[in-house]
């Protein structure tokens, strides 16, 4: 669904984005992660035939987006991390105007507009106008709005960017049943673990550069030469830890009031005897287990350069 060669932005001596080289599935959820500036916003504007690149190409079912930008928005729907609405609509009157501005005759739109509300858990705000509705409502009716045409592919940019507890999670949910019916999302968020749980792939882009890509539990494995050891001991913490720093595989060893946390190198044969030898101290352990990796992890853990190269 996504293919990008060489893709470049630059902007004067600031290079934005240098050399990236992506390709998406079609049916693949896809999350963008990196932090504020890294090129997320332009890779995707660039995706949504709004910015041109400065070399390099990207496809978009197989049209290229500057050869073919028209053809390129007939299969996405972008929403951008921050999006104008027209308050003096009703929530109706704007997904209308948006249908009709796709030539979508007014009979197809009387019956595809109540279904996409109600995707999006609009349907009790049909005829509210648009500047009475809160955030999270606001971001839900654009994502609505990012739909009239049947899409293949979303750009999602931060679309749970500002919103409460309550609003993110809805989100998600309708993020899920959009996945179920088949679209190809591409999809940027610093809400880490909420986007862990609807990817299928992650990529991390840090200063414009693709650094990772791939499964999110294949990087994973990748990270296991860092695995982090969670010990907890009923006393003698202090000694504990002492005595882990000595020993082999450990990298570092931190304590908090969770416990002993250990940096270990070794695999699963070296955990065991390191096990062994720490009850072999008559340490009193309650817990000793790896602690699992998660998306923020795996961020955190690239992102400082600690992810092995493929």
């Amino acid at each position: 669904m996504i293919e990008i060669e060489n893709l470049t932005k630059s902007y004067g001596s600031f290079t934005a984005l240098k050399s990236m080289n992506m390709s998406i599935e079609k049916g693949t959820v896809f999350g963008f992660v990196g932090p504020n500036g890294a090129g997320k916003s332009t890779t995707m504007s660039i995706l949504a035939t709004l910015l041109a690149p400065t070399s390099g190409s990207a496809k978009v079912g197989g049209y290229e987006v500057t050869e073919n930008p028209k053809a390129v928005r007939s299969l996405i729907g972008y929403m951008p991390d921050f999006f104008g609405v027209y308050d003096q609509f009703k929530t109706t009157e704007y997904l209308h105007f948006y249908g009709a501005s796709y030539g979508i005759p007014k009979a197809e739109r009387e019956k595809m507009i109540p279904q996409l509300l109600e995707l999006v858990n609009l349907t009790d705000k049909a005829d509210f106008y648009v500047d009475s509705l809160s955030r999270g409502m606001k971001q839900r009716l654009c994502l609505a709005r990012c739909l009239v045409h049947d899409p293949q592919l979303l750009i999602l940019d931060e679309p749970a960017s500002g919103l409460d507890p309550r609003a993110r999670i809805e989100m998600r949910e309708i993020l899920k049943e959009l996945k179920s019916m088949g679209k190809t999302i591409l999809i940027s968020s610093h809400i880490l673990p909420e986007l862990a749980e609807m990817v299928d792939e992650i990529g991390v882009i840090e200063h414009g550069e693709l650094i990772a890509k791939g499964k999110v539990h294949e990087i994973q494995n990748r990270m296991r030469v860092q695995r982090v050891l969670h010990i907890r001991v009923m006393e003698g913490e202090k000694e504990a830890a002492e005595f882990l720093r000595d020993q082999p595989h450990v990298s570092m060893v931190l304590t908090d009031e969770q416990g002993i946390h250990v940096h270990f190198g070794g695999g699963d044969a070296e955990q065991s005897k390191l096990l062994q030898v720490l009850s072999g101290r008559g340490l009193p352990i309650i817990t000793f287990g790896e602690a699992q990796t998660n998306l923020e992890d795996v961020f955190l853990e690239i992102t400082r350069g600690g992810i092995p190269p493929q």
